[in-house]
């Protein structure tokens, strides 16, 4: 268990934020309850059947009465909600019977709980599509004012360090005035969990080392996140791109291929150029380097939902869950 995750049970239990977990129904999200509850880092909402979940929990020796339960399909406040995303969808055509038969889906209903204010945060995706889980949040949720990229981040922890890889799950072939939006979100994501951001935009050249439209993309994002963050930030984040991995990682390879570079070899948040780099990488690193790898943790929304990989653990849940929680707090 990494030092990244005790802290992140920590801070969740500080301020109990209310976390909806819709898929009440799987096994994982039941064993994750339960270990939430025990720790105590976050008040629940778990959507599903009534009965089938209060036997699955206390099966597992948890107490039902210690969360709420919501049945989709029984919920007294579905007529409500119902208006409330008829009002939200109506200029793209939906109408009000629409609205009351996509809300019988839990991951709508879990995003209208926190729409409304009756929850603070929402994490699903364990037995659901990325596609599904983020649609009612894009719909219904919204992104921060002004904000053009909704973007993720994973945390890749190992042992007592934590590195921050973006964007692994979301953009496909991101602009760079999208890898810009990327890395400045991935900076205040950093700072509101303890890290200290050292941020280089990766690419398979380094300083003009390679050419081509790619490279060419990622210079003029890095170039625009450095004036971005030193508006913002002032000097206390360094950025650097484009880079190769070994140039932004290890300071021996760049003082070799980037001596000038502020981060020197010590970069801890990592700009992918693509998804597929960012996701093969990722994955890659999680499963040869054993790190752990929590997300992906969505940014630019007003209130926080965060996705799960489909080949979650009832850990990565709970992790998420707290996540979730301490975004809640910004």
């Amino acid at each position: 268990m990494s030092v990244f995750f005790e802290q992140l049970v920590k801070r969740a239990s500080e301020h109990k934020k209310t976390i909806v977990l819709p898929e009440g129904s799987d096994n994982r999200t039941i064993e994750a309850a339960a270990k939430i509850l025990e720790l105590g880092c976050t008040k629940l909402v778990l959507l599903g059947d009534v009965q089938q979940i209060s036997a699955a929990l206390t099966e597992k020796g948890a107490d039902p009465s210690k969360l709420q339960i919501i049945d989709p399909k029984k919920d007294p406040k579905r007529g409500e909600f119902a208006h409330v995303f008829y009002e939200l969808r109506k200029d793209k055509g939906m109408t009000l019977d629409q609205a009351a038969h996509t809300l019988n889906d839990e991951i709508y209903l879990g995003t209208m709980l926190v729409k409304l204010g009756h929850a603070d945060g929402l994490v699903a995706g364990a037995c659901h599509s990325s596609a599904d889980t983020i649609r009612p949040a894009l719909q219904i949720i919204k992104p921060l004012y002004g904000l053009r990229t909704i973007s993720s981040t994973f945390f890749m922890c190992m042992g007592e360090k934590t590195y921050m890889f973006s964007d692994c799950a979301l953009i496909q072939n991101p602009t760079s005035s999208q890898l810009c939006d990327i890395a400045i979100e991935t900076i205040k994501t950093a700072f509101l969990f303890g890290i200290k951001p050292r941020v280089a935009l990766l690419s398979y050249s380094t300083k003009g080392s390679g050419s081509g439209e790619g490279v060419d993309k990622v210079a003029r994002a890095a170039d625009r996140v450095k004036e971005r963050a030193f508006a913002l930030f002032g000097a206390a984040v360094p950025v650097d791109g484009e880079l190769q991995f070994d140039a932004a990682f290890v300071p021996s390879v760049a003082r070799l291929k980037c001596p000038g570079s502020p981060l020197a070899g010590n970069a801890n948040v990592f700009i992918f150029p693509d998804l597929e780099a960012g996701n093969i990488c990722y994955k890659a690193v999680q499963r040869l380097a054993g790190a752990e790898a929590f997300g992906p943790v969505m940014q630019g929304l007003t209130r926080p939902v965060n996705d799960l990989s489909r080949g979650c653990s009832s850990h990565d849940i709970v992790a998420a869950a707290a996540i979730t929680a301490i975004q809640a707090t910004a």
